[in-house]
């Protein structure tokens, strides 16, 4: 199996990147019912003010090719449009467990 762990920094106020990463968080939840290659999907937004990262997610999959069907696929597809405009950075593990 592989652990899929991405972090994400928005753009924007407080509030903005707040109000996006719940927004985005909501969509990540609901991956796993639609996607048949996620075994798991797990978000979290940062509380700590004293950090500059926004959100993580942690995916679970059984291969790294079922993690880039997960990519691929139209829903993921449609939740990272979501962040498009708010991106200033993302960082991606990927790691067998």
């Amino acid at each position: 199996m592989v652990k899929h762990v991405v972090t994400f920094k928005f753009k924007g106020s407080d509030e903005e990147r707040k109000a996006v990463a719940s927004k985005f968080a909501d969509a990540l939840i609901a991956l796993p019912d639609e996607i048949e290659e996620l075994i798991s999907m797990e978000v979290g937004i940062n509380e700590n003010p004293a950090e500059t990262w926004d959100l993580v997610l942690t995916a679970t999959a059984a291969s790294l090719e079922d993690v880039a069907k997960y990519s691929a696929h139209p829903a993921h597809v449609a939740a990272v449009q979501i962040i498009a405009p708010y991106k200033e950075d993302r960082a991606c593990v990927d790691y067998t467990i």
